[in-house]
């Protein structure tokens, strides 16, 4: 038969071994709460500004870290293009590296399908994570559409032990789930969008967006006291175009003056010819350009 204090000592390690599960579990509670904050600010996001800024910033101020970079391979400058329609071009975020090619930028990219933990060498990510000097230990989460690579959010951490190979990797990988939906949800928003101010045909910015950037234009003249000066084109007998052809025939031919005036009409160009005003050109499929002449 036990003793009491036998009893007592089994006791005793019963009740330490409770407090360790208890406090187990509460951490545990505690990472899960966090990452759902974390997931759900990115899902919040309702456009590519706030969605860059929620994965770099967010998630830097979140974890803790020195630095994080996102690196996204963007072969026909789509998203750039976005970005600078809404006037955030990407390198208003520098920690954003907008790529053409994922090729040669890091070793783990070659067969990246879940996040990749360990140590940082500079001679691997210096090219995916510039800035991060000092940096000693990276996680490599995927960001992926259709199982194809698109790029990846990278954590740095001065902590050597703060991402390794022996760590469990579930929430970054979901994490990394929850971020690719987040960038190809938005990047599909902010087309829809920006199709709404541009002509299918033509690609050229319509009358609802001109309403919109000439009331934003009028306010910046009266705050720097500058002028404004408007450029109108007129097609001279293109009904008879469409009268004698068709207009399938007219449309072919604003496409093809769209196309004309995109190659010639740039800053420089008009700057040869006007002195000392303040101007705005506005391009196909490109956002508003202003320059000092």
């Amino acid at each position: 038969m036990r003793s009491v204090k036998e009893l007592s000592a089994q006791l005793e390690a019963a009740q330490s071994q409770l407090d360790e599960l208890t406090d187990e579990v509460a951490r545990n509670d505690d990472i899960m709460q966090r990452a759902q904050q974390r997931e759900l600010c990115l899902l919040q996001a309702e456009d590519l500004d706030s969605l860059f800024h929620a994965l770099i910033d967010g998630l830097r101020d979140s974890y803790g870290l020195e630095y994080v970079s996102v690196v996204l391979c963007d072969p026909d400058h789509d998203i750039r293009h976005l970005l600078l329609a809404t006037g955030s071009p990407a390198e208003d975020f520098p920690n954003l590296l907008m790529v053409e090619s994922l090729t040669g930028l890091a070793p783990q990219y070659t067969a990246m399908h879940q996040p990749w933990l360990g140590a940082f060498a500079s001679c691997d990510h210096q090219m995916i994570c510039p800035g991060a000097d000092g940096s000693k230990s990276i996680a490599m989460i995927p960001l992926t559409h259709r199982g194809k690579l698109l790029g990846s959010i990278n954590l740095c951490s001065s902590d050597a032990t703060r991402f390794t190979r022996d760590h469990a990797s579930d929430f970054l990988a979901h994490l990394g789930i929850i971020a690719s939906f987040c960038v190809e949800n938005v990047v599909n928003r902010a087309r829809l969008l920006r199709s709404g101010f541009t002509d299918v045909l033509t690609g050229w910015y319509n009358r609802r967006y001109l309403t919109v950037r000439l009331g934003e234009e009028l306010a910046r003249a009266r705050r720097d006291q500058s002028g404004i000066v408007c450029l109108m084109l007129d097609v001279d007998h293109f009904k008879q175009v469409n009268d004698t052809w068709g207009h399938v025939a007219g449309d072919a031919v604003l496409c093809e003056l769209a196309q004309r005036i995109e190659s010639q009409v740039r800053a420089s160009d008009v700057a040869a010819r006007y002195g000392g005003e303040e101007f705005v050109v506005l391009l196909p499929n490109t956002e508003v350009t202003s320059a000092k002449l």
